[in-house]
């Protein structure tokens, strides 16, 4: 059964080149669309059977372009490009921009007490946990003791880098302090990541050819995926971070703030939700998603297992995670 619509739209693959980090950049605004964390069960459904129907063959009669390609980014907004499961709402990226401007807004605000950058520091990495969790890359399973270790291992590791740097903050001029919350966030990606990440470490993460063959499972690739991911976290973090303690810090010395207090937190979470909403999909476009690397730079068995079945490949292809 068909529709009008033609059959051979490669919908695996983005809309826009991914070879260009503009086409990456386009893809990744529609991925990280903060409206489509408001969308429906129905409506994620309804994605996901129109895509899944067109790679059969089957397609909705009426359906056009367009509506496919908003069905494909409906569709990967809520459903893990390995697992095919749908993926925690926090933890997907259109929650990336809600989420983020309300922790590190708040993280930026309230950064002067010890309680306070305890708090939202563990609330900040036990958010990083549920993202870096729900966007690894493969399919393989990671045990709750191992989430457990890096869930801990993040956690302190951003509390302790975020009060040693306080602590030694506290001859320097204001300014100083408000970077705090950015270090900490930074060395927390250094850890979170690899440690929510660990078991493409040990065990790899799918590779395949330019078609989609699996081909094995490799360490050096996950690797490379997760050396990539944590760039693009910490570029991520460093406009909503760097950006709003200069402007806040300047605004808290005019009288219409000394007079309104309250609204430092509201005013820093905006500015914060305006970097993010521009840096989260261009960060996210710094490396392509199908990432790549030459057969050479493989597991030596990983490269005579390829040469011997398939010689004439000489790149893998493999999911980088977000």
């Amino acid at each position: 059964m068909s529709g009008d619509l033609p059959l051979n739209i490669n919908i695996k693959e983005a809309r826009w080149d991914q070879g260009t980090f503009m086409g990456r950049a386009q893809h990744f605004f529609m991925v990280t669309d903060p409206r489509n964390v408001l969308l429906s069960s129905k409506v994620l459904e309804d994605a996901r059977v129109t895509v899944e129907n067109y790679r059969l063959g089957i397609v909705k009669p009426g359906l056009t372009e367009d509506q496919l390609w908003r069905a494909k980014y409906i569709y990967d907004s809520a459903f893990h490009p390995d697992t095919g499961e749908k993926m925690l709402l926090v933890g997907r990226m259109s929650a990336q921009v809600p989420m983020n401007m309300t922790i590190t807004g708040c993280m930026l605000t309230f950064y002067r007490t010890t309680p306070a950058v305890v708090f939202w520091q563990w609330v900040n990495q036990s958010f990083n946990a549920i993202v870096n969790y729900t966007n690894r890359s493969g399919d393989a399973a990671i045990t709750m003791n191992q989430l457990g270790a890096a869930y801990v291992s993040a956690t302190t590791g951003a509390v302790v880098t975020a009060l040693g740097l306080k602590s030694l903050t506290k001859h320097l001029p204001a300014i100083m302090g408000r970077f705090v919350p950015f270090a900490a966030v930074a060395a927390a990606n250094c850890i979170n990541i690899p440690f929510m990440r660990q078991r493409e470490l040990k065990c790899g993460i799918p590779v395949t050819d330019a078609e989609g063959k699996r081909l094995g499972e490799s360490s050096k690739a996950a690797q490379q995926a997760i050396v990539q991911v944590v760039v693009s976290r910490i570029g991520m973090a460093v406009p909503a971070m760097a950006i709003p303690p200069v402007i806040m810090n300047a605004l808290e010395k005019k009288a219409f703030m000394k007079r309104f207090p309250v609204l430092n937190a509201p005013v820093q979470v905006g500015l914060v939700g305006f970097c993010l909403v521009f840096a989260t999909p261009l960060c996210c476009a710094l490396f392509p998603q199908k990432s790549s690397m030459n057969v050479s730079s493989l597991e030596p068995e990983l490269q005579e297992s390829i040469r011997q079945s398939n010689p004439s490949i000489t790149t893998v292809y493999f999911n980088k995670g977000l």
